[in-house]
């Protein structure tokens, strides 16, 4: 089992009446307003601290993505957190940028050179992630026409994969992209190129490009493995449908986790800070998570016949009801053992073996990130380590040149 620690980053200091007194987390809460750079300031150096720590501990891989004009992730560029943590990350764990948003980039081909660097800088550790992108971030914050979103995501991708296999330079005559040279310098370390993660909330069209193209699949949610079940279940049909085998290694699923020293402080430490992420940093109205058109038909009437999870987990943590959120799944928490029990549960039932781990959460502040980072390197993650070793599966999509074996953790 791989561990991905995770960092969304989030303003962790909105008011108490955010959630009445704004429309939405994304696209429009007023940054005059809300959102002071002293203090983000200092959370830039927290979250980098917590993942420098998370490498130091013994994780595999460090995680990082991107979001747009909102106060539950305020990573606007990934690839500068991950050149930062290029430098930085003496134990050689994986880069994993889950990703750049593909239909955002025009020209994409400056995802090519971005990504080739950061390979080129982490001697090989990273893996490039090509997500969709939310709604939110594609057709609210940056524009995209809905209909256009999945088209340009699939040239870009294409414009992409030329870019770093075919010698240049060469002329590309897209729809979106048109360029008469393309010879990006430099090209990546990893050949034929770095390993491609897809991140994906459901859609169809994901699960198959990510198995015709031998990508990894990551289901990334935050209403927790029992309803994760539901998507992935339909991913490992679309594999046996296209004839994929069942290498755990092509999947993996994020997951919110609170470690503390017993079930009960667990409890009494996270809870205020879950129930923000869940009220605040999940307050968007439906007319900007789903704008028509940005889904498809068949991932859409998935969708409807999936079900939503998320009134039920917002009612819960409104009413601070921690055993709903952890019956649910929406968590997994308690004690090293309690939690080490349940992701093993979790990742047999859904057939993941790259756990992206969420461990910074909501309002959390930066000494219970350090301690919930820490117990998990130290006494969850030697317990699910081997939970795949026994069936003899090949990591194929793991960087090149990132640590394969776990060095001993390291405080401080």
């Amino acid at each position: 089992m791989k561990s991905i620690f995770f960092h969304l980053m989030p303003y962790r200091d909105l008011p108490e009446d955010f959630e009445q007194k704004y429309e939405s987390v994304w696209v429009t809460p007023p940054n005059s307003e809300l959102c002071d750079p002293v203090k983000v300031a200092q959370y830039y150096k927290w979250n980098l601290d917590e993942l420098e720590l998370a490498d130091r501990l013994g994780f595999d891989g460090l995680g990082v993505n991107e979001h747009h004009q909102n106060a539950y992730g305020f990573m606007a560029s990934p690839n500068l957190m991950a050149a930062a943590l290029a430098r930085n990350t003496p134990n050689n764990s994986a880069i994993l940028v889950l990703g750049n948003t593909l239909a955002l980039y025009n020209p994409a081909l400056r995802v090519a050179e971005e990504f080739a660097m950061l390979d080129c800088m982490t001697d090989g550790r990273l893996a490039a992630g090509f997500p969709v992108g939310t709604s939110m971030d594609v057709n609210r914050c940056y524009g995209v026409t809905p209909t256009e979103t999945r088209p340009r995501f699939n040239e870009a991708h294409d414009l992409i994969m030329k870019a770093w296999t075919q010698p240049g330079p060469f002329s590309y005559n897209g729809r979106f992209n048109k360029l008469r040279y393309v010879n990006p310098w430099p090209q990546p370390l990893q050949k034929p190129h770095p390993p491609i993660w897809l991140a994906g909330g459901g859609s169809v069209e994901t699960w198959e490009m990510a198995v015709n193209n031998d990508y990894t699949y990551n289901y990334l949610s935050f209403f927790g493995y029992k309803n994760a079940k539901k998507l992935m279940d339909g991913f490992w049909d679309t594999a046996a449908r296209l004839g994929a085998d069942e290498n755990p290694y092509r999947a993996g699923y994020a997951q919110q986790i609170c470690v503390a020293e017993t079930d009960a402080l667990a409890e009494e430490q996270y809870l205020e800070h879950v129930s923000y992420f869940f009220n605040k940093c999940l307050h968007i109205p439906p007319y900007y998570m789903e704008t028509p058109g940005y889904r498809t038909r068949r991932s859409t009437e998935f969708a409807i016949k999936s079900g939503q999870p998320a009134e039920i987990a917002q009612i819960a943590a409104l009413e601070k009801n921690w055993k709903t959120l952890v019956d649910e799944g929406f968590i997994i928490a308690g004690s090293p053992d309690t939690v080490a029990d349940r992701l093993i549960e979790a990742c047999r039932g859904i057939r993941v073996g790259n756990l992206i781990a969420l461990l910074q959460i909501g309002s959390m502040p930066h000494e219970l990130t350090k301690q919930n980072i820490t117990l998990f390197a130290e006494q969850v993650i030697p317990k699910i380590r081997g939970l795949w070793a026994d069936e003899g599966w090949e990591h194929r999509w793991w960087p090149q040149g990132a640590r394969v074996d776990a060095p001993a953790a390291v405080t401080g």
